[in-house]
């Protein structure tokens, strides 16, 4: 797990002893799915958040109260809900509680895996929002993991398409929406729904044959080539490496086929759909 600091090299995290990773531990935080079982239900919403100051020793004594009321403001919740506990908030509340808490070691990544899926429709935009404007007032970098198309159009620079754990297609968000270099995410584009119905016609779905493989056992060669369409006998034996396009040394995929396929991205309704949210 290779980790760039912005004033330091780059270290391989997953070499690293226990106090070696302290350090990163600050730095590198995380915003979890589920905001009902990622808060101890037994502990105050001080408690939660004034534990991450005191164990990388950011504050003490008087100051934590000061520390946690502050966090709470620059996410939305008031001071005095510190003395409540997670049962007394929404999921949307929590997840900010959840929020305030990865903040509370000024990191420069924050990881958040699936941060607005357990969430309503209607608290989704909030939160998408909040981090949004968190990420220009405090220069942080998201690791955003998500399966939502539009979410991810709206929240991400630059978008990595992964399939059974193997790097499929990176590229800058608006490129790869617009133009895939990878089946699978030609796939993937055609799926987003085009709710006007009288733009539906311009959708052309591609629908893929098969299961997806098994993690434990894949297939040979490519895993995406018993789903694709485009498969050739190289394909099944030679797995593909991850490559830039000649035309964008900033659009890398991993298909034999790439430079030779033309595929088709969102439509212009597609994306004025993923671009609202």
């Amino acid at each position: 797990i290779i980790y760039r600091a912005k004033d330091t090299d780059t270290v391989d995290l997953a070499k690293l002893t226990r106090d070696e990773l302290k350090p990163y531990r600050q730095q590198i935080r995380l915003i979890f799915q589920d905001p009902y079982s990622s808060l101890n239900p037994r502990m105050t919403v001080f408690e939660i958040v004034s534990e991450v100051l005191k164990v990388n020793h950011l504050a003490a004594g008087s100051d934590l109260e000061d520390r946690v009321a502050l966090l709470l403001k620059r996410v939305g919740l008031r001071p005095e809900y510190m003395r409540r506990y997670p049962h007394a908030f929404s999921g949307g509340e929590r997840q900010r509680i959840v929020i305030a808490r990865a903040l509370a070691t000024n990191p420069q990544l924050v990881v958040a895996d699936e941060a607005i899926s357990a969430l309503d429709v209607s608290i989704r935009a909030q939160i998408l929002n909040l981090l949004k404007d968190l990420q220009e007032e405090f220069g942080l970098t998201y690791l955003f993991i998500a399966h939502d198309l539009s979410v991810i159009r709206h929240i991400c620079d630059r978008v990595n398409v992964m399939y059974v754990g193997k790097l499929a297609e990176l590229a800058e968000a608006s490129a790869l929406y617009a133009h895939p270099k990878h089946p699978y995410t030609e796939a993937l584009m055609s799926a987003v729904p085009i709710h006007n119905p009288r733009h539906r016609s311009q959708q052309q779905r591609i629908r893929l044959e098969g299961d997806v493989a098994d993690p434990a056992n894949p297939p040979s060669g490519c895993y995406f080539h018993p789903r694709c369409r485009y498969a050739i006998e190289r394909c099944q034996t030679e797995a593909p490496l991850l490559e830039a396009m000649w035309e964008d040394a900033e659009h890398f995929v991993a298909c034999h086929r790439a430079k030779e396929l033309s595929l088709r991205g969102a439509v212009d309704e597609q994306l004025a759909e993923v671009e609202t949210v």
